[in-house]
Protein backbone atom coordinates (compact mmCIF):
# COMPACT_ATOMS: atom_id res chain seq x y z
CA UNK A 1 0.00 0.00 0.00
CA UNK A 2 2.85 2.59 1.23
CA UNK A 3 4.80 1.76 -2.67
CA UNK A 4 1.36 2.25 -4.34
CA UNK A 5 0.83 5.85 -2.46
CA UNK A 6 4.53 6.70 -3.48
CA UNK A 7 3.89 5.09 -7.38
CA UNK A 8 0.53 7.70 -7.55
CA UNK A 9 2.43 10.43 -5.40
CA UNK A 10 4.82 10.18 -7.95
CA UNK A 11 2.55 10.21 -10.81
CA UNK A 12 0.77 13.13 -9.56
CA UNK A 13 4.29 15.68 -8.88
CA UNK A 14 5.69 14.62 -12.03
CA UNK A 15 3.61 16.26 -14.68
CA UNK A 16 3.60 19.70 -12.57
CA UNK A 17 7.42 19.49 -11.60
CA UNK A 18 9.04 19.25 -14.62
CA UNK A 19 7.03 21.33 -16.63
CA UNK A 20 7.98 23.60 -14.25
CA UNK A 21 11.25 23.07 -13.86
CA UNK A 22 11.84 24.01 -17.92
CA UNK A 23 9.65 26.73 -17.53
CA UNK A 24 11.78 28.25 -14.24
CA UNK A 25 15.08 27.59 -16.03
CA UNK A 26 13.93 29.48 -18.95
CA UNK A 27 12.73 32.13 -17.24
CA UNK A 28 15.33 32.42 -14.88
CA UNK A 29 17.85 32.25 -17.75
CA UNK A 30 15.86 35.05 -19.67
CA UNK A 31 16.24 37.32 -16.13
CA UNK A 32 19.63 36.50 -15.93
CA UNK A 33 19.77 38.14 -20.02
CA UNK A 34 17.62 40.61 -19.03
CA UNK A 35 19.99 42.05 -16.11
CA UNK A 36 22.43 42.04 -18.34
CA UNK A 37 20.79 44.07 -21.10
CA UNK A 38 19.59 46.50 -18.48
CA UNK A 39 23.48 46.75 -17.31
CA UNK A 40 24.46 47.05 -21.10
CA UNK A 41 21.81 49.53 -21.89
CA UNK A 42 22.85 51.98 -19.15
CA UNK A 43 26.30 51.36 -19.51
CA UNK A 44 25.48 52.98 -23.11
CA UNK A 45 23.38 55.42 -21.95
CA UNK A 46 26.68 57.02 -19.70
CA UNK A 47 28.92 56.46 -22.39
CA UNK A 48 26.43 58.50 -24.38
CA UNK A 49 26.35 61.26 -21.97
CA UNK A 50 30.08 61.50 -21.62
CA UNK A 51 30.42 61.53 -25.39
CA UNK A 52 27.62 64.54 -25.27
CA UNK A 53 29.71 66.87 -22.78
CA UNK A 54 32.85 66.23 -24.88
CA UNK A 55 30.91 67.51 -27.83
CA UNK A 56 29.67 70.20 -25.95
CA UNK A 57 33.39 70.95 -24.74
CA UNK A 58 34.62 70.58 -28.26
CA UNK A 59 31.65 72.82 -29.60
CA UNK A 60 33.25 76.03 -27.27
CA UNK A 61 36.65 75.67 -28.40
CA UNK A 62 35.17 75.36 -31.99
CA UNK A 63 33.37 78.49 -31.62
CA UNK A 64 36.37 80.38 -30.71
CA UNK A 65 38.00 79.25 -33.88
CA UNK A 66 35.32 79.90 -36.06
CA UNK A 67 35.44 83.60 -34.49
CA UNK A 68 38.93 83.90 -34.39
CA UNK A 69 39.53 82.76 -38.15
CA UNK A 70 37.02 85.65 -39.44
CA UNK A 71 39.12 87.71 -37.21
CA UNK A 72 42.43 86.84 -38.33
CA UNK A 73 42.09 86.94 -41.82
CA UNK A 74 40.90 90.63 -41.45
CA UNK A 75 44.11 91.22 -39.59
CA UNK A 76 46.27 89.10 -42.31
CA UNK A 77 44.87 90.83 -45.41
CA UNK A 78 44.99 94.68 -44.01
CA UNK A 79 48.40 95.67 -43.14
CA UNK A 80 47.51 99.17 -42.57
CA UNK A 81 45.26 98.63 -39.57
CA UNK A 82 45.71 100.92 -36.63
CA UNK A 83 46.63 100.04 -32.80
CA UNK A 84 42.85 101.02 -31.84
CA UNK A 85 41.47 98.95 -35.02
CA UNK A 86 43.67 96.25 -34.15
CA UNK A 87 42.39 96.19 -30.33
CA UNK A 88 39.06 96.28 -31.66
CA UNK A 89 38.90 93.46 -33.54
CA UNK A 90 40.41 91.71 -30.56
CA UNK A 91 38.14 92.90 -28.16
CA UNK A 92 35.48 91.51 -30.58
CA UNK A 93 37.10 88.34 -30.30
CA UNK A 94 36.95 88.24 -26.22
CA UNK A 95 33.45 89.51 -26.35
CA UNK A 96 32.25 86.92 -29.21
CA UNK A 97 33.91 83.71 -27.11
CA UNK A 98 33.63 85.42 -23.68
CA UNK A 99 37.82 84.33 -23.27
CA UNK A 100 39.12 86.68 -20.32
CA UNK A 101 42.17 88.09 -22.82
CA UNK A 102 43.60 88.01 -26.58
CA UNK A 103 47.11 89.24 -27.49
CA UNK A 104 48.30 89.56 -30.87
CA UNK A 105 52.36 89.57 -30.73
CA UNK A 106 55.00 89.22 -33.01
CA UNK A 107 57.88 86.70 -32.44
CA UNK A 108 59.80 88.83 -29.83
CA UNK A 109 56.63 88.80 -27.80
CA UNK A 110 55.54 92.56 -28.52
CA UNK A 111 51.89 93.60 -29.55
CA UNK A 112 48.69 94.44 -28.26
CA UNK A 113 46.00 93.22 -25.94
CA UNK A 114 42.03 93.82 -26.65
CA UNK A 115 42.03 97.13 -24.70
CA UNK A 116 44.54 98.61 -26.85
CA UNK A 117 47.77 98.09 -24.44
CA UNK A 118 51.08 97.53 -25.46
CA UNK A 119 52.60 94.47 -24.48
CA UNK A 120 55.67 92.51 -24.02
CA UNK A 121 55.43 88.86 -23.07
CA UNK A 122 58.65 87.51 -24.84
CA UNK A 123 59.78 86.08 -21.50
CA UNK A 124 56.58 84.45 -20.35
CA UNK A 125 56.46 80.61 -19.93
CA UNK A 126 53.16 80.12 -21.77
CA UNK A 127 54.34 82.62 -25.00
CA UNK A 128 57.61 80.62 -25.03
CA UNK A 129 55.23 77.22 -25.01
CA UNK A 130 53.23 78.69 -27.92
CA UNK A 131 56.02 80.42 -30.01
CA UNK A 132 57.91 76.90 -30.13
CA UNK A 133 55.26 74.18 -30.08
CA UNK A 134 52.62 73.51 -32.71
CA UNK A 135 49.51 72.98 -30.06
CA UNK A 136 46.45 74.29 -31.20
CA UNK A 137 45.70 74.93 -27.55
CA UNK A 138 46.97 74.32 -23.79
CA UNK A 139 46.84 74.65 -20.86
CA UNK A 140 47.94 77.55 -18.19
CA UNK A 141 47.91 78.85 -14.56
CA UNK A 142 48.57 82.32 -13.86
CA UNK A 143 48.72 83.69 -10.15
CA UNK A 144 48.66 87.42 -10.72
CA UNK A 145 45.76 87.13 -13.39
CA UNK A 146 41.95 87.77 -12.03
CA UNK A 147 41.74 84.22 -14.18
CA UNK A 148 44.30 81.90 -12.73
CA UNK A 149 42.96 79.21 -14.95
CA UNK A 150 43.01 79.22 -18.82
CA UNK A 151 43.20 77.39 -22.03
CA UNK A 152 44.99 79.53 -24.30
CA UNK A 153 44.13 78.85 -27.93
CA UNK A 154 47.08 79.71 -30.09
CA UNK A 155 46.19 81.14 -34.08
CA UNK A 156 49.69 81.62 -36.28
CA UNK A 157 48.98 85.05 -38.10
CA UNK A 158 50.97 84.97 -41.93
CA UNK A 159 52.38 88.81 -40.93
CA UNK A 160 55.58 89.54 -40.31
CA UNK A 161 55.24 92.14 -38.02
CA UNK A 162 52.11 90.33 -35.83
CA UNK A 163 52.44 86.82 -35.50
CA UNK A 164 50.76 84.77 -33.12
CA UNK A 165 46.89 85.05 -31.77
CA UNK A 166 46.51 83.83 -28.48
CA UNK A 167 43.04 83.65 -26.63
CA UNK A 168 42.55 82.82 -23.05
CA UNK A 169 39.76 81.08 -22.06
CA UNK A 170 39.06 80.55 -18.72
CA UNK A 171 38.21 76.77 -17.77
CA UNK A 172 35.81 77.65 -15.25
CA UNK A 173 33.61 78.20 -18.53
CA UNK A 174 34.01 74.20 -19.25
CA UNK A 175 32.71 73.86 -15.34
CA UNK A 176 29.16 74.59 -16.36
CA UNK A 177 28.57 71.75 -18.95
CA UNK A 178 27.20 69.48 -16.59
CA UNK A 179 23.39 69.35 -15.85
CA UNK A 180 22.12 70.33 -12.91
CA UNK A 181 20.40 67.09 -13.00
CA UNK A 182 23.46 64.77 -13.21
CA UNK A 183 25.14 67.13 -10.50
CA UNK A 184 21.90 66.44 -8.50
CA UNK A 185 22.90 62.30 -8.50
CA UNK A 186 26.69 63.01 -7.74
CA UNK A 187 28.02 62.88 -10.82
CA UNK A 188 31.23 64.84 -11.65
CA UNK A 189 32.84 65.56 -14.78
CA UNK A 190 37.06 66.28 -15.29
CA UNK A 191 39.36 67.45 -18.27
CA UNK A 192 42.33 65.91 -18.40
CA UNK A 193 45.54 66.26 -19.82
CA UNK A 194 48.20 64.14 -21.23
CA UNK A 195 49.48 63.41 -17.86
CA UNK A 196 46.60 63.05 -16.26
CA UNK A 197 46.04 66.68 -14.34
CA UNK A 198 42.91 67.90 -14.05
CA UNK A 199 42.53 71.32 -16.14
CA UNK A 200 38.64 71.52 -15.23
CA UNK A 201 36.41 70.08 -12.81
CA UNK A 202 32.91 69.73 -12.54
CA UNK A 203 29.83 68.46 -9.77
CA UNK A 204 28.94 68.61 -6.44
CA UNK A 205 32.50 66.35 -5.72
CA UNK A 206 34.36 68.33 -8.18
CA UNK A 207 36.55 70.20 -5.02
CA UNK A 208 38.31 66.94 -4.18
CA UNK A 209 39.79 67.25 -7.81
CA UNK A 210 41.05 70.97 -7.49
CA UNK A 211 44.77 71.48 -8.82
CA UNK A 212 45.30 67.43 -8.78
CA UNK A 213 46.45 64.70 -10.83
CA UNK A 214 43.33 62.58 -11.13
CA UNK A 215 45.81 59.28 -12.24
CA UNK A 216 47.43 59.78 -9.12
CA UNK A 217 44.32 59.93 -6.83
CA UNK A 218 43.06 56.60 -8.57
CA UNK A 219 46.68 55.04 -7.80
CA UNK A 220 45.83 56.14 -3.97
CA UNK A 221 42.53 54.34 -3.65
CA UNK A 222 42.80 51.59 -6.13
CA UNK A 223 46.55 50.38 -6.20
CA UNK A 224 45.51 47.08 -8.06
CA UNK A 225 43.70 49.12 -11.03
CA UNK A 226 45.04 52.23 -11.44
CA UNK A 227 47.84 51.59 -14.02
CA UNK A 228 45.26 49.43 -16.01
CA UNK A 229 43.26 52.70 -15.52
CA UNK A 230 45.60 55.18 -16.49
CA UNK A 231 46.81 53.76 -19.29
CA UNK A 232 43.43 53.40 -20.66
CA UNK A 233 42.69 57.27 -20.07
CA UNK A 234 46.18 59.03 -21.20
CA UNK A 235 46.32 56.50 -24.40
CA UNK A 236 43.14 58.68 -25.21
CA UNK A 237 41.03 54.99 -25.03
CA UNK A 238 37.34 55.03 -24.59
CA UNK A 239 36.07 52.83 -22.11
CA UNK A 240 34.01 51.94 -18.89
CA UNK A 241 35.29 51.48 -15.24
CA UNK A 242 32.95 49.97 -12.78
CA UNK A 243 33.51 49.56 -9.06
CA UNK A 244 36.26 52.42 -8.73
CA UNK A 245 37.08 53.88 -5.69
CA UNK A 246 37.46 57.73 -6.44
CA UNK A 247 37.15 60.68 -3.32
CA UNK A 248 36.02 57.81 -1.19
CA UNK A 249 32.48 56.40 -2.83
CA UNK A 250 32.30 53.84 -5.53
CA UNK A 251 31.99 55.24 -8.79
CA UNK A 252 31.44 54.20 -12.55
CA UNK A 253 34.34 55.75 -14.58
CA UNK A 254 33.89 56.62 -18.13
CA UNK A 255 36.56 57.98 -20.18
CA UNK A 256 36.29 59.50 -23.60
CA UNK A 257 39.10 61.25 -25.74
CA UNK A 258 38.59 64.78 -26.14
CA UNK A 259 39.89 64.59 -29.52
CA UNK A 260 42.47 67.47 -29.24
CA UNK A 261 46.01 67.27 -27.62
CA UNK A 262 45.30 63.92 -26.66
CA UNK A 263 43.52 65.33 -23.81
CA UNK A 264 40.59 63.34 -22.28
CA UNK A 265 37.17 63.91 -20.52
CA UNK A 266 36.55 61.92 -17.39
CA UNK A 267 32.93 61.14 -16.01
CA UNK A 268 32.56 59.46 -12.35
CA UNK A 269 28.98 57.96 -11.37
CA UNK A 270 28.11 57.08 -8.04
CA UNK A 271 27.81 53.08 -8.16
CA UNK A 272 24.74 53.82 -5.92
CA UNK A 273 22.84 55.72 -8.92
CA UNK A 274 24.16 52.97 -11.68
CA UNK A 275 22.59 50.42 -9.61
CA UNK A 276 19.50 52.42 -9.42
CA UNK A 277 18.93 52.95 -13.00
CA UNK A 278 19.53 49.60 -13.72
CA UNK A 279 17.30 48.62 -11.24
CA UNK A 280 14.73 50.80 -12.76
CA UNK A 281 14.89 49.37 -15.95
CA UNK A 282 15.15 45.87 -14.91
CA UNK A 283 12.19 46.81 -12.76
CA UNK A 284 9.58 46.17 -15.68
CA UNK A 285 11.31 42.83 -17.26
CA UNK A 286 11.30 41.71 -13.52
CA UNK A 287 7.78 42.55 -13.09
CA UNK A 288 7.02 40.97 -15.90
CA UNK A 289 9.15 38.10 -15.07
CA UNK A 290 6.99 37.47 -11.82
CA UNK A 291 3.62 37.93 -13.53
CA UNK A 292 4.48 35.56 -15.54
CA UNK A 293 5.63 32.68 -13.07
CA UNK A 294 2.93 33.24 -11.41
CA UNK A 295 0.85 32.68 -14.57
CA UNK A 296 3.10 29.61 -15.41
CA UNK A 297 2.29 28.73 -11.27
CA UNK A 298 -1.76 28.91 -11.50
CA UNK A 299 -2.02 27.18 -14.65
CA UNK A 300 0.24 24.29 -13.30
CA UNK A 301 -1.37 24.25 -10.41
CA UNK A 302 -5.05 23.79 -12.24
CA UNK A 303 -3.16 21.63 -14.58
CA UNK A 304 -2.17 19.45 -11.48
CA UNK A 305 -5.67 19.97 -9.69
CA UNK A 306 -7.00 18.69 -12.86
CA UNK A 307 -4.88 15.66 -13.19
CA UNK A 308 -5.30 15.00 -9.68
CA UNK A 309 -9.03 15.03 -9.65
CA UNK A 310 -8.50 12.69 -12.65
CA UNK A 311 -6.55 10.40 -10.84
CA UNK A 312 -8.80 10.51 -7.81
CA UNK A 313 -11.83 9.71 -9.90
CA UNK A 314 -9.93 6.67 -12.11
CA UNK A 315 -8.80 5.21 -8.88
CA UNK A 316 -12.36 5.63 -7.31
CA UNK A 317 -13.55 4.11 -10.56
CA UNK A 318 -11.09 1.48 -10.04
CA UNK A 319 -11.56 0.78 -6.58
CA UNK A 320 -15.19 0.47 -7.46
CA UNK A 321 -14.68 -2.30 -10.14
CA UNK A 322 -12.47 -3.82 -8.27
CA UNK A 323 -15.31 -3.82 -5.39
CA UNK A 324 -17.47 -5.26 -7.87
CA UNK A 325 -15.62 -7.95 -8.89
CA UNK A 326 -14.34 -9.06 -5.35
CA UNK A 327 -18.20 -8.85 -4.02
CA UNK A 328 -20.48 -11.50 -4.11
CA UNK A 329 -23.67 -10.21 -5.53
CA UNK A 330 -25.90 -12.33 -3.70
CA UNK A 331 -24.52 -11.65 -0.10
CA UNK A 332 -22.84 -8.46 -0.52
CA UNK A 333 -19.23 -10.58 1.31
CA UNK A 334 -16.42 -11.24 -0.49
CA UNK A 335 -16.29 -14.03 -3.63
CA UNK A 336 -14.20 -17.02 -2.93
CA UNK A 337 -11.07 -15.07 -5.01
CA UNK A 338 -11.48 -11.95 -2.81
CA UNK A 339 -11.36 -14.14 0.10
CA UNK A 340 -8.48 -16.42 -0.20
CA UNK A 341 -6.39 -13.62 -1.74
CA UNK A 342 -7.29 -11.43 1.20
CA UNK A 343 -6.40 -13.96 4.02
CA UNK A 344 -3.30 -15.24 2.04
CA UNK A 345 -2.35 -11.61 1.79
CA UNK A 346 -2.78 -11.48 5.90
CA UNK A 347 -0.97 -14.64 6.01
CA UNK A 348 2.44 -13.55 4.60
CA UNK A 349 2.27 -9.99 6.46
CA UNK A 350 1.66 -11.42 9.67
CA UNK A 351 2.89 -15.12 9.73
CA UNK A 352 3.24 -15.15 13.86
CA UNK A 353 0.33 -13.61 14.85
CA UNK A 354 -2.61 -16.21 16.44
CA UNK A 355 -5.89 -15.92 14.20
CA UNK A 356 -8.50 -18.33 13.68
CA UNK A 357 -10.73 -19.84 10.05
CA UNK A 358 -14.22 -20.37 10.48
CA UNK A 359 -15.59 -22.87 7.43
CA UNK A 360 -19.61 -23.00 7.81
CA UNK A 361 -22.01 -24.86 5.73
CA UNK A 362 -25.80 -24.41 5.92
CA UNK A 363 -27.55 -27.40 6.94
CA UNK A 364 -29.94 -29.12 4.42
CA UNK A 365 -29.87 -25.93 2.12
CA UNK A 366 -30.62 -28.29 -0.79
CA UNK A 367 -34.28 -29.35 1.40
CA UNK A 368 -34.78 -25.49 1.49
CA UNK A 369 -34.62 -24.78 -1.88
CA UNK A 370 -36.74 -28.24 -2.88
CA UNK A 371 -39.36 -26.83 -0.42
CA UNK A 372 -40.04 -23.07 0.19
CA UNK A 373 -38.45 -22.29 -3.68
CA UNK A 374 -34.83 -21.02 -4.93
CA UNK A 375 -35.77 -17.32 -3.91
CA UNK A 376 -36.20 -18.43 -0.45
CA UNK A 377 -33.16 -19.79 -0.78
CA UNK A 378 -31.45 -16.93 -1.98
CA UNK A 379 -32.78 -14.82 1.10
CA UNK A 380 -31.37 -16.85 3.37
CA UNK A 381 -28.25 -16.87 2.07
CA UNK A 382 -28.50 -12.87 1.41
CA UNK A 383 -29.83 -12.65 5.48
CA UNK A 384 -26.77 -14.66 6.47
CA UNK A 385 -24.46 -13.16 4.91
CA UNK A 386 -26.02 -9.11 6.17
CA UNK A 387 -26.06 -10.62 9.45
CA UNK A 388 -23.12 -12.05 10.53
CA UNK A 389 -21.05 -9.95 8.89
CA UNK A 390 -22.64 -7.15 11.72
CA UNK A 391 -21.35 -9.36 14.52
CA UNK A 392 -17.27 -9.33 13.29
CA UNK A 393 -15.05 -6.34 12.98
CA UNK A 394 -14.62 -4.68 9.82
CA UNK A 395 -11.03 -5.39 9.62
CA UNK A 396 -12.18 -9.50 9.64
CA UNK A 397 -12.35 -11.02 5.96
CA UNK A 398 -15.85 -12.81 5.60
CA UNK A 399 -16.82 -14.18 2.51
CA UNK A 400 -19.35 -16.76 0.46
CA UNK A 401 -16.92 -19.40 -0.85
CA UNK A 402 -19.82 -21.64 -2.29
CA UNK A 403 -23.42 -22.48 -2.45
CA UNK A 404 -24.11 -22.43 0.97
CA UNK A 405 -20.49 -22.18 2.47
CA UNK A 406 -19.55 -18.83 3.89
CA UNK A 407 -15.34 -18.76 5.35
CA UNK A 408 -14.68 -15.92 8.28
CA UNK A 409 -11.14 -15.28 8.95
CA UNK A 410 -10.64 -12.96 12.30
CA UNK A 411 -7.53 -11.68 12.44
CA UNK A 412 -5.18 -11.54 15.86
CA UNK A 413 -6.44 -13.55 18.32
CA UNK A 414 -4.28 -13.45 20.88
CA UNK A 415 -5.31 -15.97 23.45
CA UNK A 416 -7.29 -19.48 23.96
CA UNK A 417 -10.44 -17.96 25.60
CA UNK A 418 -10.49 -15.50 23.01
CA UNK A 419 -10.78 -18.24 20.78
CA UNK A 420 -13.24 -20.11 22.73
CA UNK A 421 -15.39 -16.62 22.80
CA UNK A 422 -15.41 -16.31 19.23
CA UNK A 423 -16.39 -19.59 18.46
CA UNK A 424 -19.11 -19.68 21.14
CA UNK A 425 -20.46 -15.99 19.23
CA UNK A 426 -21.24 -17.91 15.75
CA UNK A 427 -22.58 -20.82 17.59
CA UNK A 428 -24.73 -18.96 19.51
CA UNK A 429 -26.06 -17.08 15.93
CA UNK A 430 -26.84 -20.41 14.58
CA UNK A 431 -29.09 -21.25 17.41
CA UNK A 432 -31.31 -17.73 16.67
CA UNK A 433 -30.62 -17.24 13.29
CA UNK A 434 -34.15 -17.28 11.39
CA UNK A 435 -35.29 -16.13 8.06
CA UNK A 436 -38.75 -15.13 6.32
CA UNK A 437 -41.90 -13.18 7.16
CA UNK A 438 -44.40 -13.72 8.71
CA UNK A 439 -43.53 -17.35 8.60
CA UNK A 440 -39.71 -17.63 10.78
CA UNK A 441 -37.81 -20.20 9.27
CA UNK A 442 -34.98 -21.49 11.30
CA UNK A 443 -31.43 -21.60 9.64
CA UNK A 444 -28.54 -23.83 11.25
CA UNK A 445 -25.54 -24.62 10.19
CA UNK A 446 -22.51 -26.84 10.68
CA UNK A 447 -19.06 -24.70 11.36
CA UNK A 448 -15.42 -25.90 11.11
CA UNK A 449 -12.58 -23.90 13.27
CA UNK A 450 -9.14 -24.03 12.46
CA UNK A 451 -6.00 -22.05 14.41
CA UNK A 452 -3.37 -19.84 12.50
CA UNK A 453 -0.44 -20.44 12.17
CA UNK A 454 -0.52 -23.81 14.30
CA UNK A 455 -2.91 -25.97 12.65
CA UNK A 456 -2.15 -24.27 8.72
CA UNK A 457 0.32 -21.59 8.08
CA UNK A 458 -0.61 -21.45 4.31
CA UNK A 459 -4.04 -20.98 3.33
CA UNK A 460 -4.46 -24.36 1.36
CA UNK A 461 -3.40 -26.45 4.98
CA UNK A 462 -5.26 -24.28 7.13
CA UNK A 463 -8.52 -24.28 5.48
CA UNK A 464 -8.11 -28.62 5.12
CA UNK A 465 -8.01 -28.12 8.27
CA UNK A 466 -11.14 -26.02 8.85
CA UNK A 467 -13.09 -28.50 6.09
CA UNK A 468 -12.23 -31.16 8.47
CA UNK A 469 -13.65 -29.53 11.47
CA UNK A 470 -16.84 -28.64 9.48
CA UNK A 471 -16.30 -32.45 8.30
CA UNK A 472 -16.42 -33.58 12.21
CA UNK A 473 -19.32 -31.78 12.82
CA UNK A 474 -21.51 -32.80 10.47
CA UNK A 475 -20.45 -36.36 11.57
CA UNK A 476 -21.61 -35.34 15.08
CA UNK A 477 -24.95 -34.90 13.80
CA UNK A 478 -24.81 -30.97 12.37
CA UNK A 479 -25.80 -28.05 13.63
CA UNK A 480 -23.22 -27.27 15.92
CA UNK A 481 -19.26 -26.25 15.57
CA UNK A 482 -16.33 -28.25 15.67
CA UNK A 483 -12.48 -27.33 16.11
CA UNK A 484 -9.62 -29.12 14.09
CA UNK A 485 -8.24 -29.86 17.25
CA UNK A 486 -10.52 -30.11 20.33
CA UNK A 487 -8.39 -29.09 22.70
CA UNK A 488 -9.44 -25.60 21.51
CA UNK A 489 -12.71 -25.60 22.62
CA UNK A 490 -12.07 -27.76 25.88
CA UNK A 491 -12.16 -25.86 29.43
CA UNK A 492 -8.29 -25.66 31.12
CA UNK A 493 -10.11 -27.49 34.30
CA UNK A 494 -11.35 -30.83 31.35
CA UNK A 495 -8.03 -30.73 29.70
CA UNK A 496 -6.32 -30.99 33.22
CA UNK A 497 -8.34 -34.02 33.51
CA UNK A 498 -7.55 -35.37 30.46
CA UNK A 499 -3.64 -35.32 31.34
Amino acid sequence: MENQNKSSFVQWIVPFAVPMVVVLLILFSFSVRSNAKAEESIAEEMMMAAQRYRESLVGQLETISSVVVSVRTVVEQDLTLSDMQTAALLGIVRDCTEASRVELCDREGNGINQSGEAISVGEAAYFQRALSSDEALFYVEEKEAAVRKSIVVVERISREDRNLMLIFYPVEKFDGVLSAKDQDAGIFLTLLDTEGNVLSASGKDSEMFGGINLVKALRAENPDEADRIAACVLQGLEGMEQDVEAGGRKRTLIYVPLGINQWSIVMGVPQTYVDRLISRQWEITKNMLIALILVTLVFSCIVTAVDIIGRIRDNQQKKELENKADTDLLTGLNNKLATERKIKTYMEQNPQTQSMMFLLDVDNFKTVNDTMGHAFGDEVLSTLGEEISAIFRASDIIGRVGGDEFMIFLKAVPSTEIIRREAKKVEDFFQSFQVGDPVRYDVRASIGVAIFPYEGNDFETLYKAADQGLYKAKRRGKNQLAFYEDKWGESEEMQGNQE
